[in-house]
């Protein structure tokens, strides 16, 4: 059986503790692999080495840093395809979907590497003659990168590229249901050249390694993405030793469908942005914002759409949807189903596991449908991460707005008119970091900034040239070459 070590300044090392764990496929419950637990100990030794490797990397020429991305963007083109199927057998997504995330890898790869040779300060004029004024970026230092499951490839790069061209070090702690993809994604950057201590890799449970990184003193930086509960214990942490924190939080993301609109078109972007990945997306759509008038026929093309999906394991091309990634995921739906019908939803299509023949091997709930939702029940407010949409049914535009900012979260919202007008006055009002019209929830691009409002994150951004905002600091410059002192705000210009 392959076992998966732990890399730790330039070197694949096992736990001091010995221990390991079972790496499974969520669809079939196949053991993949051995995988190290480490501990706070191996993160310990990880923050050491990004430390000791700082000052080395940071004074590495950024374009001679983009090489190697480069260089680790091509292998993972080459791999593409073996990168997809792991991370299928290893989380569950459908095969078409993996590709789409492993892509999206190589385009993050590829986009920071490009920032080698930019990473843009500032040139500005000078308020006194014979002086020069001018900032600069420079690397934050060492960085703590806590990634979730659902995206094993992606969200990795999301962090990892633009701290590495950036110039900082890192140590990077995967979800412990994916540590294989990271165990891969480092392998190609090992091999595409990065020096030793540079990137480490520690697996192991977030209660020892997440701790032991959020607590240690020689880290600077803190890029976490995962629910807002571990996001706000994770800002308390941190506060008091003043570290630098990126969150990337939840979703209660909404697709708004007036009654002018194409509803073949919506169904089929509900239908991908409720249900791929099996809902467990930050950006998923939970809740579908229909006008009156087309509620009734919007519904009935719903259902019998998501009736036809097929459940299975994501290598077969049958399948349209995948498994939950665990049993603890199967229970939590379950339990929002029984909320909902408290509630006084009505259960539609779906609600329960679903275990019959090969589906009893794995964690597979039924696509759910909910109608007659209030935007005050708990199925509309809180993030489920799974197969369940929620219909709430409004009377205008300005309700659907309201509605659809009235949410603890703010990440991606969508709308479906032929009304250009109507469009336009969605994009100004919609409160959310991204805005979709007649398209899904999902899907978003890595060449601009991806995050959200309210309890989506703490502000900053991922993606785009706008998360080098939270792997650099500003430093200001200014050269007098006059020869004498001038004094800023004071002397008069002569």
């Amino acid at each position: 059986m392959d076992v998966y070590r732990n890399y730790i300044d330039g070197r694949w090392v096992e736990a001091a503790s010995g221990a390991r764990t079972e790496d499974r496929n969520p669809a079939t419950g196949e053991v993949l692999g051995q995988v190290v637990k480490g501990g706070a100990r191996e993160a310990e030794e990880a923050v050491a080495a990004a430390r000791r490797a700082f000052d080395r990397w940071r004074l590495y020429p950024a374009p001679r840093r983009a090489e190697i991305l480069f260089r680790a963007a091509q292998m993972m083109v080459e791999r593409k395809e073996e990168l997809a199927r792991m991370m299928t057998r290893e989380m569950g997504k459908v095969l078409a979907e993996a590709r789409g995330d492993v892509q999206e890898g190589i385009d993050m790869t590829y986009f920071m590497a490009g920032e080698g040779r930019r990473l843009a300060g500032q040139t500005v004029p000078a308020e006194h003659p014979d002086k020069w004024a001018m900032s600069v970026r420079d690397p934050v230092g060492v960085v703590a990168a806590i990634t979730p499951w659902n995206f094993p490839m992606a969200i990795p790069t999301w962090k990892l590229m633009p701290a590495l061209v950036a110039g900082n070090t890192a140590i990077f702690k995967p979800a412990s249901e994916t540590p294989i993809l990271a165990y891969e994604l480092v392998r190609i950057l090992e091999e595409a050249g990065l020096p030793p201590g540079v990137l480490n890799l520690v697996t192991g449970p977030g209660s020892e390694v997440g701790e032991a990184l959020l607590n240690h003193p020689d880290v600077d930086l803190i890029s976490f993405t995962g629910s807002l509960e571990m996001g706000r214990h994770v800002q308390e942490v941190a506060a008091p030793k003043l570290k630098r924190v990126h969150l990337e939080l939840g979703g209660k993301n909404a697709i708004t469908v007036l009654a002018d609109a194409d509803l073949d078109l919506a169904v089929q972007g509900i239908v991908w942005s409720a249900f791929g990945t099996t809902g467990q997306r930050c950006t998923a759509c939970s809740r579908v914002i229909v006008e009156r008038p087309v509620h009734g026929q919007l519904l009935e093309k719903l259902v019998a759409r998501v009736q036809a999906l097929r459940l299975g394991d994501g290598l077969d091309p049958s399948t349209d949807v995948g498994p939950l990634i665990n049993r603890a995921a199967v229970e939590k739906v379950g339990e929002y189903v029984r909320i909902g019908k408290e509630e006084g939803a009505r259960l539609v299509v779906g609600g329960e596991p679903a275990a019959e023949g090969d589906l009893a091997r794995g964690h597979f709930f039924r696509p759910t449908i909910f109608d007659g939702v209030r935007p005050d029940m708990r199925l509309a407010q809180e993030e489920i991460f799974g197969p369940v949409l929620s219909v709430i049914t409004v009377d205008s535009l300005e309700e659907a707005v309201q509605v659809n900012n009235r949410v603890p979260y703010g990440l991606s919202s969508a709308l479906y008119t032929r009304d250009v007008n109507k469009a336009f006055r969605a994009m100004r009002d919609l409160s959310s970091g991204i805005c979709y019209v007649n398209a899904g929830t999902i899907g978003a691009e890595i060449q601009l900034p991806f995050g959200g409002v309210r309890g989506t994150g703490n502000g900053h951004r991922e993606a785009g040239i706008a998360a080098l905002e939270v792997y650099t600091e500003w430093k200001a410059i200014y050269v007098d070459f006059s020869g004498k002192l001038q004094r800023a705000q004071i002397d008069p210009v002569s």
